[in-house]
């Protein structure tokens, strides 16, 4: 499938009700009723239905579950996509799972493959294995969730039957303000060396551990230029992709052709 010249994506900034999956679900469905344009995605934080809590028994749920139901529910009504991380459980295994649903209430999923130690992600889930590559309106999209965003290794834009593996990467997060220089900084590097249009999703205030997060959600091209930049309150932004842009730019500047083989394990 060819990509549509443009890929109108809303970014959701917010703060989230501690562990509360009903108020933050019917918060968020409020907020995305709020977006009037006409978008292709919405990208929710990082564990929107919670915030980012090891508490995984208390509460993970299945697939197909009520944060599914709720996801397939406002995509269907929104008629876009609609993407975001939550607490699942699968055969016995909690994972911190990026649900991707579309319109047509297909659910697709990646699940975080690096988990964040410093807060005992790594004791309290199971890292993902794989890394699927989403399409959209033609539109090749990498998922990844915060933690991943320090490891270049595991989203390098390689190479799939001679063009690059996708257009754009985006990463659903709960990154604290303490370290939020290296968002600001990594964001942008993940652009320029992929040749691809980065996005970042990022959490504000603060949660029930007592960590604050000041958001940044931010947007960049494929030279690593911003966007946009949502700040550090509450915001949602939408904003447009243009593939001929992109696709000039690859064809003028193919630094992909020099880049070095390698095998993740």
């Amino acid at each position: 499938m060819i990509k549509t010249p443009q890929l109108k994506i809303a970014l959701v900034q917010t703060n989230l009700y501690w562990k509360n999956k009903v108020a933050n679900l019917a918060m968020l469905e409020e907020k995305m009723w709020e977006i009037a344009n006409e978008v292709d995605l919405i990208i929710l934080p990082e564990m929107f239905p919670t915030g980012f809590s090891m508490d995984t028994a208390e509460l993970a749920e299945p697939m197909n579950l009520n944060v599914c139901k709720w996801m397939v529910q406002m995509a269907t009504q929104k008629k876009t996509t609609i993407t975001g991380s939550a607490i699942i459980q699968v055969a016995g295994k909690y994972y911190n799972r990026l649900l991707w649903v579309s319109p047509d209430g297909t659910i697709q999923h990646y699940d975080k493959r690096h988990l964040f130690r410093m807060a005992d992600e790594d004791q309290s889930f199971s890292a993902g294995e794989s890394l699927p590559i989403f399409e959209l309106n033609g539109w090749k999209i990498c998922p990844q969730v915060c933690y991943d965003l320090r490891f270049p290794i595991w989203s390098r834009n390689r190479m799939i039957d001679g063009k690059l593996a996708y257009d754009l990467i985006f990463y659903v997060a709960s990154w604290p303000a303490a370290r939020v220089s290296a968002w600001d900084a990594l964001l942008p590097a993940r652009a320029i060396e992929n040749l691809a249009y980065s996005i970042g999703v990022n959490r504000v205030d603060e949660d029930g551990n007592g960590i604050k997060y000041n958001g940044h959600s931010a947007a960049y091209d494929y030279k690593g230029n911003q966007i946009e930049f949502l700040g550090e309150s509450e915001k949602i932004t939408v904003l447009t992709l243009d593939a001929e842009e992109l696709d000039s730019y690859r064809e003028k500047f193919p630094a992909w052709m020099d880049s070095d083989d390698f095998v993740v394990k």
